[in-house]
């Protein structure tokens, strides 16, 4: 473990989740395109990405599961090849139908690399370099956002729709080869326990990863931290910057550059502080939510178009929210045995794209709602402001759940390894105290 092999097959493997991440986001650059090639109205545009999430989101735990079964590098050859045919299919589609189809596939190879991805490093890599290398597999990852947000979107305006899908679909087949070249499951020999040998023994072996409090608190802690900026980078944000605040696309792509730049700067230090302060994980989690509802709010209470410097401060904030999920994963890995990690790891990981295709879909609707209602054009200012706030009451609930799975969290590792985790101002006030003296 942390050999020379296991950087090369972390690196084959960040690669093809980079790739993930950009065939994921080509569609919202390609909304306002998308508008006028399909000629949709905003809520018949979401379900593109709509229905690519909720395939991913239900994928998640059958995949989990596939991955204590038959080992990552299977489904991760078979994700890249769903998505280079998927965007195949997209580049070729005339009417919407054949859009959501292609994206569909998109979706269902999407779902098969992270949590495979996760599940490599923590085969081939070992102690306190897990939770900081998790951090650096979404912060590479994201980069494919500028894949998408600059190269992909002035392929698509130079060369048109379907040169720009096709040369997606490509990339997704380099990926193929290079997963298939370089990655291996784990190394020799090495000891993660029996895989399942039925189906029934991988489902007995998912409930209960399931109902392990930790799981719950990952599942929440990705829910409320990603879906913002998801739902932004993904969907909304390209039509809110061009149409609603007029910037042009070549400048709303490089405004979406700014959520990774955000998370490559966060992502390390988060991957830190999770290392050095595990029992405070939540708190991390809290600050992230609460950050980005001051935001959120400052933006939406803004008399008329907001200010650029707004608009980016907004991006710095979403953007935390990425490397902010992964610690999601980290409280699965700490609450559950290596080889159910695949079945928790798939769990976790529903929660921020389950968040995320309900903002998007709500949404439309009251984008519509507001253009019917209003008879304005479909994407004003007005109208973005009233359909952001549906993010307060999906990350609302999501906090309310994270807050009991972390109680319950909290009162299992005192019963079973008599550590007790208190409020937060009860240890800043003794680690203060101990400064002093």
């Amino acid at each position: 473990m942390n050999s020379v092999r296991s950087w090369l097959i972390f690196t084959a493997g960040v690669f093809g989740y980079l790739v993930a991440v950009m065939e994921r986001s080509t569609i919202g650059v390609a909304g306002v395109s998308a508008t006028e090639r399909f000629h949709s109205t905003a809520s018949l545009l979401s379900t593109l990405a709509v229905l690519q999430l909720v395939v991913y989101a239900g994928m998640q735990i059958p995949v989990g599961v596939l991955i204590d079964r038959v080992g990552p590098r299977a489904l991760m050859l078979t994700g890249t090849a769903l998505m280079a045919v998927g965007q195949t299919t997209v580049a070729f589609s005339s009417v919407i139908g054949i859009a959501v189809l292609g994206r569909i596939l998109v979706g269902a190879g999407d779902a098969m690399i992270f949590t495979s991805l996760i599940r490599l490093v923590n085969s081939w890599f070992s102690g306190r370099q897990v939770p900081q290398l998790s951090q650096w597999v979404g912060n590479i990852g994201q980069l494919g956002q500028v894949l998408s947000a600059v190269p992909f979107a002035l392929l698509l305006h130079q060369s048109g729709w379907t040169v720009a899908f096709l040369s997606a679909a490509g990339v997704a087949i380099v990926a193929f080869v290079a997963i298939l070249v370089a990655v291996r499951n784990g190394p020799e020999g090495s000891d993660e326990g029996e895989r399942p040998a039925t189906w029934r023994q991988s489902f007995r072996q998912l409930g209960i990863a399931i109902v392990r409090p930790g799981t719950q608190l990952g599942f929440w802690s990705h829910f409320v931290t990603q879906s913002s900026g998801t739902m932004f980078a993904l969907m909304w944000g390209f039509p809110f910057m061009v149409f609603a605040l007029g910037y042009s696309p070549t400048e709303a792509s490089w405004m979406l550059t700014i959520i990774v730049g955000a998370a490559l700067v966060v992502g390390p230090l988060l991957g830190i502080l999770t290392a050095r302060f595990p029992l405070r994980r939540s708190n991390i989690v809290l600050t992230i939510v609460i950050a980005m509802a001051v935001v959120w709010t400052l933006m939406l209470l803004w008399p008329g178009s907001p200010p650029v410097w707004l608009v980016v401060l907004l991006l710095v904030v979403i953007g935390a929210g990425g490397p902010g999920s992964l610690i999601g994963f980290d409280f699965a890995r700490t609450s559950n045995p290596m080889h159910a990690l695949g079945s928790a790891n798939g769990f976790v990981n529903v929660g921020g794209f389950a968040a995320s295709f309900l903002m998007i879909y709500l949404m439309g609707v009251l984008l519509d709602w507001h253009s019917h209602l209003a008879s304005t054009g479909l994407y004003t200012v007005d109208g973005f402001k009233i359909a952001f706030t549906v993010q307060y009451l999906v990350v609302g609930v999501g906090v309310i759940f994270l807050v009991g799975a972390r109680k319950r969290t909290r009162k299992r590792l005192l019963d079973d390894e008599g550590i007790e985790v208190g409020p937060l101002w009860v240890a800043v006030v003794a680690r203060w105290n101990r400064s002093r003296h």
